[in-house]
């Protein structure tokens, strides 16, 4: 229910430094500059809905995202929902579903070393995995090396 063009746009949550979130929205293309919007998520089925507790605003004091600290991930699906208000003026939700696994931004591998003998013009690259709350198995992880003469 409520006006086409009032629901949030371009919805999209990060993880990053293994347990921070952040979520960003659009404001609706036809909501007025005094709708507010609340996002409220949770990560089972049995859980209440909880609200951000840290909005990001914009310049008019709209609440555009929300920041998180101490997110888990295992595998954990969460589901969002955003809803507005405004008086006199139905706005539509959004919900949205995500596998919380998916959207997290891995941190650089961590300790990397390099050793070069020139004589035998051989390097030794090792590191060591990134920092990351879901998994388990380093073998889970592929690398990419490009390595440039100057």
């Amino acid at each position: 229910a409520g006006m086409n063009g009032t629901a949030i746009e371009n919805f999209v949550c990060v993880i990053y430094n293994v347990s921070f979130m952040n979520c960003t929205w659009h404001v609706g293309r036809t909501a007025s500059g005094d709708t507010q919007y609340f996002l409220y998520w949770k990560t089972s089925r049995k859980e209440d809905l909880t609200e951000c507790q840290n909005y990001i605003k914009d310049n008019c004091g709209r609440h555009t995202g929300c920041r998180f600290q101490n997110v888990t991930i295992e595998r954990k699906r969460a589901y969002f929902l955003v809803n507005a208000s405004r008086s006199g003026q139905n706005i539509q939700s959004h919900e949205k579903m995500i596998m919380l696994y998916k959207i997290e931004k891995l941190t650089p591998p961590l300790n990397v070393t390099v050793n070069c003998r020139e004589a035998s013009h051989v390097c030794e690259i090792s590191w060591q995995p990134p920092h990351t709350s879901h998994v388990k198995r380093h073998a889970c992880f592929k690398y990419e090396i490009v390595i440039e003469n100057k």
